[in-house]
């Protein structure tokens, strides 16, 4: 599988003025279900225990992730969607 993931060069993360924050379960459910739109999913479930408290899971058909970029997606600044900072504009969710 291609690599999907990568670092952003650093004059490009300096041009973020903000990164996605996680406020409460909602904002973990809209990260989780724009990422599965994200990969292609034409099929999404969305399982949710106790309000958020003890479970948010997304399962989809999306293209997924091998290891390495699974590894490298928790990295400060890596990303599928940007490349330049002229990126920042052309993204729709």
């Amino acid at each position: 599988m291609a690599q999907r993931i990568e670092l952003l060069p650093e004059h490009v993360a300096n041009q973020i003025a903000a990164g996605e924050v996680v406020q409460r379960p909602a904002s973990v459910v809209k990260e989780l279900l724009e990422n599965a739109l994200d990969a292609g999913a034409t099929d999404i479930q969305l399982i949710v225990r106790e309000g958020g408290k003890t479970l948010i899971q997304v399962v989809d058909n999306g293209a997924g992730m091998d290891r390495t970029d699974a590894e490298l997606s928790i990295v400060r600044h890596a990303t599928s969607k940007i490349r330049k900072a002229e990126d920042l504009f052309q993204i729709h969710t």
